[in-house]
């Protein structure tokens, strides 16, 4: 479809209309992307609690966001602007509105219309909704799945605090939107300056702020801003353009400025993000997490069932007693003890998986066969147990495989395996696995999550 054409608002003189970038996500996935990276960042980040200042920061903000085209402000995004007390010069959004604001960007602005021009830029960002139109360019239909989130916290955080934003939020969690390009980043500098305009305040600060932020980047060595935000080029001289076909609404009142600034003075020492990020733990690939100990009892299913998201993808129910392991290629549901190194090996005894993966032919039996195949080669006693069987996911014909294999614990262990067609032709899998002792205690809650799959991703 390419990009769809959208007026910004109505345009005083001739301001430049901005293209909104194709997006297969709905507003509400931005929000609640937004919502779980926010949550992990706020258990990490020095936040703030002075009210003054937040107060302050949240006034700004709503200010801008009234100012805010009113086609591109969704009513399920979900606003927040919190500061925290980190020294770089730096400032993010994540998707549906959850902003934080470095100390630093204030201890570096000389006026506040400068601090608003970083803001206005990241709510044009939201308002564009920058972060899953990247996702949205991914061919790679896994990393549709679940490296939307984690990409968003990982690169506008880094460090190991968006790794554990990565893990928090999604499966894979890699580099998908490792930054923005200069395309969106020119479309938010303009944007941001028109919201400016609207909200009272000179739209050359954007301009002035950038120039701030390029010099003490470069004299420090730590482009944190740059890194996620490239220089489209020519940038102050497209503001201050864009400036001149601009009228100033009413004028903002800036007396508070100076007062947060002293505020900011008061407050403890700020930490560096090499600081915060090093009370992180260390991010250890999911697939190397341990869930227990296998070998060890491994509880029964709880009756309550909790509703996550793969991205853009599926969504599922999952007993609340399970814990979430992601990977580049897979997402798996375990209990205590499912999951982990025993006797020298990693070993999956208990649980379910789903995960996506190529297809090399258009006909589901097919496809499926050649997948089990990939998978017999290391596992040579894997081996079906039953007939195949046409089943309904989303509406669409999927195929389930029953399997039985030697377990690790001793005995044997039983598999099912249901495939199905996503919309551009990969193949989509679920997989559950127990000991065939405890298939009785297990099996009801595989029917049950089975039943709960829906397939969400853009046709």
């Amino acid at each position: 479809m390419g990009f769809a054409s959208v007026i910004l608002c109505e345009a005083v003189l001739a301001q430049t209309v901005i293209k909104v970038p194709k997006n297969n996500y709905t507003p509400q996935q931005d929000a609640e992307l937004g919502l779980q990276a926010a949550a992990e960042i706020r258990k990490q980040y020095p936040v703030i609690t002075d009210e003054y200042i937040a107060g302050y920061l949240k006034r700004i903000g709503d200010r801008l966001v009234a100012a805010s085209p009113p086609e591109l402000n969704k009513k399920e995004f979900r606003y927040s602007f919190t500061p925290v007390n980190v020294k770089e010069i730096n400032a993010f959004a994540l998707p549906g509105g959850p902003m934080f604001v470095n100390r630093g960007m204030f201890d570096a602005a000389a006026t506040e219309g400068e601090v608003v021009g970083v803001m206005a830029h990241e709510i044009s960002h939201v308002l564009l909704r920058h972060g899953t139109a990247n996702a949205t360019k991914a061919q790679n239909p896994w990393l549709q799945l679940g490296q939307i989130a984690g990409a968003i916290g990982g690169e506008m955080v880094g460090g190991g605090l968006g790794s554990l934003i990565s893990q928090g939020t999604g499966f894979g969690l890699g580099t998908l939107m490792l930054k923005y390009g200069r395309d969106f980043e020119k479309q938010a500098d303009l944007l941001g300056t028109q919201i400016m305009a609207r909200a009272g305040y000179d739209p050359r600060d954007l301009g002035r702020m950038f120039e701030t932020i390029e010099k003490k980047s470069g004299a420090s060595g730590n482009p944190q801003w740059l890194s996620s935000h490239p220089n489209p080029g020519n940038r102050t001289a497209y503001i201050n353009q864009e400036a001149t076909l601009l009228k100033v609404g009413p004028v903002a009142d800036q007396s508070q400025f100076e007062p947060v600034k002293a505020r900011f003075a008061g407050q403890p020492a700020p930490k560096s993000t090499a600081e915060v990020e090093r009370k992180t733990p260390s991010a250890e690939t999911p697939e190397a997490s341990s869930v227990g100990t296998p070998g060890k009892p491994v509880p029964a299913p709880s009756e309550n069932y909790k509703t996550f998201a793969g991205g853009n993808v599926f969504q599922a129910s999952t007993p609340d007693n399970w814990t979430k392991l992601a990977s580049k290629s897979a997402i798996k549901l375990v209990p205590e003890n499912g999951y982990g190194e025993a006797n020298g090996q990693t070993m999956f005894t208990h649980g379910v998986e789903f995960g996506v993966t190529q297809a090399n032919s258009r006909d589901l039996v097919e496809a499926t066969r050649a997948f089990l195949g990939a998978i017999a080669k290391n596992n040579p006693n894997l081996k079906l147990s039953g007939e195949q069987q046409l089943t309904k996911i989303s509406g669409r014909t999927a195929l389930h495989v029953p399997l039985v294999n030697p377990s690790p614990l001793g005995g044997q262990e039983r598999l099912t395996m249901t495939t199905v067609f996503l919309a551009e032709g990969t193949l989509f899998y679920f997989l559950t696995i127990v000991p065939e002792k405890d298939a009785a205690t297990f099996m009801p809650a595989f029917r049950k999550i089975f039943q709960s799959i829906k397939l969400t991703e853009a046709k």
